[in-house]
């Protein structure tokens, strides 16, 4: 926002990054019921939502950080692809360099007041999806509150 620090909102509120992982069977991304917030089972299932901005609509014990500082935030997102780099099943995306360039380009985003994600299918037909999602408020989704600030 012109005129504003990139770490402040037009509201006021401080622009944060919730981090969210899953890991599970790539067969359950294909369900998209459960991954929409009509859906009954939306709050309960850990499946990566949909839409990303549907995430801050999940429970707010499924957020595995908060950050207000980028490079932090793009660190956190490195080390989650880090530990199942071993089992991607791309060899591109198990290179270093490529999560290295990843990571830096999770850093601008983040910056920028973006929303990240990365998506990687594993051996055994599983899938990692690691998300930053941007708050305070989220950019394209200003109606959706911070999941941190409901009681």
């Amino acid at each position: 926002m012109p005129g504003l620090p990139s770490s402040v909102s037009e509201g006021g509120s401080t622009l944060h990054h919730h981090g969210y992982t899953w890991l599970g069977s790539g067969h359950d991304l294909l369900k998209d019921g459960p991954r929409r917030p009509i859906h009954p089972d939306f709050k309960h299932s850990k499946v990566a939502p949909l839409e990303l901005a549907h995430w801050l609509l999940k429970p707010p014990s499924l957020i595995q950080g908060t950050w207000t500082d980028p490079t932090q935030a793009a660190d956190w997102f490195g080390s989650r692809a880090r530990e199942h780099a071993a089992s991607f099943v791309s060899g591109y995306d198990r290179a270093p360099e490529s999560l290295s360039a990843k990571v830096q380009s999770a850093a601008k985003a983040v910056a920028g007041g973006e929303d990240v994600v990365g998506g990687w299918y594993l051996t055994g037909q599983r899938f990692l999806s690691v998300c930053l999602i941007g708050c305070g408020p989220h950019r394209l989704r200003p109606e959706i509150g911070c999941p941190q600030q409901r009681t």
